[in-house]
């Protein structure tokens, strides 16, 4: 196990006053999980279901260990190290390693932001009569405002409960009334295929629930805290309390639980109902909702829409500032919500060139479904190397002091490491065959 950093001093109580109690943090905890189900998780899942059915369903159990190792290892680069992922990529790795990977993630948050974008664009389509690109523009429009005028928190006040839209799953799942005894060998049962198609769809998944812009949020994210009680320099954030680390490791699992169960429902929900009607080809928003609308009638598309955009609101502003912040560490500059737009210049106009260069990839007309699971590859090719420097420096005692990975930890990350590589590579290698 973790052990405490000694040359830390613990605020635990203004930690706990932070974080609200534990209801708070229960609540907190399931928002994050439900943000992590974004458009692109929810169209490759919808994707998935349809295709494969109930044999797929192995793969949310599988993925859990793998979802809580990778958040947690980034919190605690965040809380321990106190500086964001490329951070301290920067400071342990040369350039040659540096550039790379960063381009990678970027990358990655630009395309995983468009397709999300798009699936905004299309979940509105079912309910409001406008041209899907006139969606998309006005949908990053209101991101841009509220991170320029507003902040993300009154965005995410705004919009994080209609991410709870996502239960309709599990309901329509149990209303389905699934057969138990192909539920539980679909869960248990790995249904491995080595094909082209299986395999696409195999790394998809464990891309967007694995996505970069996931832990490179997370770590930021626990600086930004750092940083608004107060402790603005490097030296003054190294290190954690035994109470903080407990806090960090129990947001983890409750947001991952529940991030999984909703992986787990909307798999099983749409490998009942499409599946089972042999619509194994998801095309368009409007066949997504079909999951839904045998059980809850026509108001499936608005149970699905609100699905969709719930999360997209929540979804794009941190992709698009996951960049931000990707992109002024790699090259070694500041950049932090806790300023102003006029006070990190670089920070809040590489948010603006992202968010337009997202809205502009959904004007060369893609499929949106099919965006979105291609999203959930390009994250899966950029996971296992990032990954993999994130294990090095969690296991380094001059970055973590006695804080590094203990054998637990160790084991699940190396082996979500070999997992991910192994899946790359067999995709690949079927391309190539």
């Amino acid at each position: 196990m973790d052990q405490p950093h000694p040359n830390r001093a613990p605020r635990e109580e203004e930690t706990d006053r932070r974080r609200g109690g534990p209801l708070r943090v229960l609540g907190t905890g399931i928002i994050t999980g439900a943000a992590d189900d974004d458009p692109s998780a929810i169209g490759t899942y919808v994707s998935a279901g349809a295709k494969f059915g109930l044999g797929f369903l192995w793969i949310a159990p599988v993925l859990l260990p793998m979802m809580y190792v990778v958040v947690y290892l980034s919190a605690k680069i965040g809380r321990v190290y106190g500086k964001g992922l490329f951070a301290a990529v920067r400071d342990r790795y040369p350039p040659s390693v540096l550039y790379p990977i960063a381009a990678g993630a970027f990358a990655g948050n630009v395309i995983e932001a468009a397709a999300n974008l798009g699936g905004i664009g299309a979940a509105l389509g079912l309910l409001v009569p406008l041209p899907k690109p006139v969606i998309v523009a006005g949908a990053g429009l209101v991101v841009l405002s509220f991170q320029f005028l507003g902040s993300y928190a009154l965005l995410r006040r705004i919009f994080r409960w209609l991410a709870l839209a996502l239960l309709a799953y599990p309901v329509a799942a149990i209303l389905a009334r699934p057969d138990p005894a192909a539920v539980l060998r679909g869960t248990v049962v790995p249904g491995v295929r080595f094909d082209a198609e299986f395999l696409a769809m195999l790394v998809a998944c464990i891309g967007t629930s694995l996505s970069a812009y996931v832990y490179t949020w997370q770590s930021n994210q626990e600086v930004e805290e750092q940083v608004a009680e107060g402790k603005r320099t490097h030296r003054q954030r190294r290190g954690a309390s035994d109470r903080e680390i407990a806090a960090t490791r129990r947001d983890v699992v409750v947001g991952m639980l529940f991030s999984n169960l909703i992986l787990y429902f909307i798999i099983l929900s749409t490998g009942t109902t499409l599946h089972a009607a042999g619509q194994t080809e998801i095309e368009s928003a409007a066949q997504a909702a079909a999951a839904l609308e045998p059980l809850a009638g026509a108001g499936a598309k608005y149970l699905f829409a609100a699905g969709v955009v719930g999360v997209g609101f929540l979804a794009v502003p941190v992709m698009t500032t996951g960049a931000a912040y990707d992109f002024v560490q790699t090259i070694g500059r500041p950049g932090s919500l806790n300023a102003r737009p006029s006070e990190a210049r670089l920070f809040y106009g590489t948010i603006l060139v992202v968010t337009l260069v997202a809205v502009g990839l959904n004007f060369l007309g893609f499929n949106p479904m099919r965006a979105l699971v291609w999203s959930g590859i390009v994250q899966g090719f950029s996971v296992p190397p990032l990954l993999f420097l994130m294990m090095l420096m969690t296991r380094d005692p001059r970055m973590m002091g006695e804080r590094a990975n203990g054998r637990l930890t160790a084991f699940l990350g190396w082996t979500t490491t070999a997992v991910t590589f192994a899946a790359t590579l067999c995709l690949v290698a079927t391309w190539i065959l």
